[in-house]
């Protein structure tokens, strides 16, 4: 999967905004929004999301976020980095640590092709 630079990731939460009910969605949005909720489907990094989201700061470092899930630091940048790839986070470097934090419009972009209408 080919990894999104910021304003990539956020053309593609914006895109895909109307509800799946409303019409019938292309196969590249298909494809864009099975990854994410591919993504967010596995219940460790469903946890890495929430964990990052509520930190102090809206950021984490995966030096921080090793504990909270009980796994090793390889498996838990593993993890964040296909959060990466579909879009939900985004990723800073500061010397040898990553930042990782919840894209702008990502959570609420998924959730607005979910609703029906009214």
């Amino acid at each position: 999967m080919k990894t999104l630079t910021v304003l990539e990731q956020a053309d593609c939460c914006t895109s895909i905004c109307s509800p799946i009910t409303g019409e019938a969605i292309s196969a590249s949005d298909a494809s864009t929004l099975a990854a994410r909720f591919k993504a967010i489907g596995d219940p460790t990094r469903l946890r890495l999301l929430s964990i990052v989201a509520a930190h102090e700061g809206g950021e984490s470092c995966v030096c921080d976020l090793t504990a909270p899930v009980g796994l090793s630091q390889p498996t838990v940048s593993h993890h964040l980095k296909i959060l990466v790839e579909a879009g939900l986070l985004t990723r800073t470097k500061r010397g040898t640590w990553s930042f990782y934090a919840l894209l702008p419009g990502a959570l609420d972009s998924l959730a607005s092709v979910l609703q029906t209408p009214a």
